[in-house]
């Protein structure tokens, strides 16, 4: 009878070394570089076109990339096998621990096959006939691996010792990649092969392996294997146990160590795809021993491999080049110089660069100043005038909570943020040449506010309708929001707003300030967890009265803050910006240690760089480019492209409805990066306006916004919340700014209202003034 094996395809990696085609959200695995399909989809195929056997294939994968792998395994059968979706990579060990939990919980102490998903490999059945000669020393109990004769000296793989002849041979040693002189020894020697990283085992032989070398990995990974979620979609590992494990190779953790490992000569030619070179080598060539894939006109070149991702690439007189092109990058070295692609890697990684991370989509539009009409008629047209006054409370002063869609007030509780924040926008919009009432609707929103002042000279969090204290906690966020409006009246000329500023600095220096000077409290008597978010506003405020006075004392307040950034709350392994803290500033425990919101790293990005404008300290630029391509590359939702609520450290979504706020902060923070020294991102910058309209502002009556729209790209609004309205005004007139003077060149998208079509030169005259 033929053994079961069941088999377990590795798909977990990265492969930096095919960027720019290779990025983190996009691997090689998912990439067709052949013209015959994706290599996971080829890697399964594969498997399956075993001759004879039960052979049920099962998939280790990220869980970022489950949608991906779901789509690509749509029309397969894995025949009884599923996918497993890891949280976090923990290397290979980690994978190989969970093939045999997998194999011995579902059919016993059975074979174990685990491949790579991104090698190339000659034929299916020379594949097979391979590994169906290292069947007998597997089932014997030995573990056993699969070399590759080296065809010449190379320094970018391990090598394997074996001994003797045959079709089963002793390992001697494992070594690692050579330098070339060792690798040409290597190679005269013959009795040295490639690792190709492919291994065959009984699932109880492993679990004895890794009980003997590795308890730990074997405990930890058994642990999160044992609470691991099963769904008809896959089963989903558990962050919290499985970032424990030990990130180990299987080479280091296992292989190095287990004495009696068994390899097989390899039959069929095999690369690891891990250069442009070696995809020159495999790949079908023309007659001048070029590789043409894409838009690419070739003119007297030899042994090049040439591909463009979109646009034209013309070339001539090259010899031996790999030159790979993509939506918004460009590779160039000679081809036997390709596999240094990875120091370019990590230089942009270095620098924050967003090209290694996240590939562009392909609908961006390129014009600067696209959107200028459409935004325009909005700012000063529909939404100024609405919230000017169906928002305003004028029987019981400040503003209204939220409206309805049919612009009716729903009477509620007035928070003290909401109110500064209305009249941070009237502000903002009257600085901008706003011709509506804006310093009376600013006045009236002070007067309401200081109806919630406590009897220390703070601010209540909460007022009831008649602006009487309903919550009288004082709170670090909500005093960040009362100085940041007081700074932009006090700029709009507004008589009370320097003096009430002044108090209000004053009475934070003396109740929320941590007298350790680690940053400020929650609220003023200091019990509940400690946010980087209300820090976050407080360096707002500073900034903004730096701008308004001109006195650098509150310069320095800012820097205190960006101080606590530097050293606690930005996570410089992950490019991310953590949410709770404990009082130490240490991480909290659990989910909220991981939460990360994608929305605040775009306005971290955009107050950075405007405190690197303020105060010379350059090297911030490179944090403000890691949070924005962070955010980018790990927190967008890639069905609607809108950035969802939260994500974890390690790129999963925790909080899967996009609200608004965060697409209006992504085009500040993309308006703040463009001209840093970094990527072009005029056209990121349209492409985030095109997804606010697109998703939030023209589905919505006039004036109004969806603010929260759900994974699906389904409303799940049920109101219009004025909070949001500073978020949109700052960020469209900040886009008015940055466009001043783009052409336009042709008509935009048409929206969902019916707008009045004859008025963009008043709108720009306002907008401009």
């Amino acid at each position: 009878m033929v053994a079961r094996i069941s088999c377990f395809v590795m798909s977990g990696g990265i492969g930096s070394r095919l960027w720019p085609l290779s990025r983190e959200d996009n691997p090689k695995q998912f990439h067709d570089l052949a013209g015959n399909g994706s290599m996971l989809v080829r890697t399964v195929l594969r498997l399956r076109a075993r001759p004879a056997g039960d052979t049920p294939v099962n998939l280790i994968a990220s869980e970022r990339h489950a949608e991906r792998v779901r789509a690509d395994m749509a029309n397969i059968d894995l025949a009884g096998g599923r996918a497993i979706f890891e949280p976090i990579g923990r290397n290979t060990a980690a994978a190989v621990a969970v093939a045999a939990l997998e194999t011995l919980l579902v059919h016993g102490d059975g074979l174990v096959l685990v491949v790579p998903s991104d090698h190339e490999i000659s034929t299916d059945e020379q594949f097979w006939d391979t590994v169906e000669k290292g069947v007998p020393a597997a089932e014997a109990g030995r573990l056993v691996i699969f070399g590759i004769p080296p065809g010449q000296p190379e320094t970018g793989y391990g090598y394997i010792e074996a001994m003797g002849e045959g079709d089963v041979r002793d390992v001697a040693r494992f070594v690692e990649k050579p330098d070339l002189e060792t690798a040409k020894a290597y190679v005269a020697a013959g009795t040295f092969f490639w690792n190709a990283g492919i291994f065959l085992f009984r699932a109880e032989t492993m679990r004895a392996a890794f009980r003997k070398h590795q308890p730990e990995i074997w405990k930890t990974t058994e642990r999160a294997f044992a609470a691991a979620a099963s769904e008809v979609s896959g089963t989903y590992l558990p962050l919290g146990l499985y970032s424990a494990i030990p990130s180990v190779s299987i080479d280091y953790a296992i292989m190095e160590h287990a004495s009696g490992i068994a390899m097989v000569p390899a039959s069929f030619r095999w690369s690891d795809l891990g250069s442009w070179q070696s995809l020159l080598d495999v790949s079908r060539t023309e007659a001048s021993g070029n590789v043409v894939i894409g838009d690419v006109v070739a003119i007297d070149c030899e042994h090049s491999y040439l591909r463009s991702q979109g646009r034209l690439l013309s070339v001539i007189g090259l010899k031996d080049i790999a030159i790979v092109a993509t939506a918004d990058a460009t590779f160039v070295a000679p081809v036997d110089k390709s596999q240094d692609v990875k120091r370019i890697v990590e230089q942009l990684e270095k620098s924050g660069r967003l090209e290694t991370k996240f590939t562009p989509a392909h609908d961006r539009v390129l014009l600067p100043g696209a959107w200028r009409q459409r935004v325009a008629h909005w700012l000063f047209e529909e939404t100024l005038p609405l919230w000017s006054t169906a928002g305003v409370d004028e029987h019981h002063g400040g503003f209204h909570e939220a409206l309805s869609f049919e612009a009716a007030p729903l009477i509620r509780p007035k928070r003290m943020r909401t109110m500064a924040r209305q009249v941070y926008a009237f502000s903002v919009a009257k600085l901008r040449g706003w011709d509506g009432d804006a310093d009376r609707l600013i006045a009236h929103g002070i007067e309401f506010m200081q109806r919630g002042r406590t009897k220390r000279g703070g601010w209540a969090r909460v007022l009831h309708v008649d602006g009487t204290i309903a919550d009288g906690c004082e709170d670090a966020y909500d005093h960040a929001c009362v100085l940041l409006a007081l700074a932009y009246a006090y700029q709009a000329g507004n008589p009370d707003a320097l003096r009430l500023g002044q108090e209000t600095f004053a009475f934070l220096d003396t109740h929320l300030e941590d007298e350790r000077l680690t940053g400020f409290l929650e609220t003023s008597d200091g019990t509940e967890l400690r946010r980087t978010d209300p820090h976050m506003h407080l360096l707002e405020a500073f900034l903004a009265w730096h701008t308004a006075t001109g006195e650098r004392g509150y310069l320095r307040r800012a820097a205190r803050i960006i101080d606590l950034f530097r050293s606690h709350f930005f996570d410089v392994e992950s490019w991310t910006l953590g949410e709770y803290f404990d009082d130490a500033w240490r991480p909290a425990a659990g989910e909220q240690g991981q939460w990360t919101e994608p929305g605040h790293h775009f306005e971290w990005a955009s107050l950075l760089v405007e405190f690197v404008a303020k105060s010379r300290q350059t090297d911030l630029i490179p944090f403000a480019r890691k949070l924005y391509a962070s955010a980018i590359a790990n927190g967008l939702n890639r069905s609607t492209g809108l950035a969802y609520g939260a994500v974890s450290r390690s790129a999963l979504p925790l909080d899967l409805i996009s609200r608004s706020w965060p697409q209006a902060e992504a085009i500040k923070a993309a308006i703040a990066l463009e001209g840093t020294g970094g990527p072009d991102l005029k056209p990121e910058i349209e492409a985030r306006v095109a997804h606010l309209f697109r998703w939030h502002i023209d589905p919505a009556p006039l004036g109004m916004w969806i603010d929260r729209i759900d994974e699906k790209g389904r409303v799940v609004a049920t109101e219009v919340p004025a909070s949001i309205f500073y978020h949109l005004v700052t960020a469209l007139m900040q886009y008015l700014d940055k466009t001043e003077g783009a052409v336009i060149f042709y008509q935009l998208p048409a929206c969902s209202q019916s707008i009045p079509a004859a008025e963009p030169a008043a709108a720009f005259s306002k907008a401009t003034a």
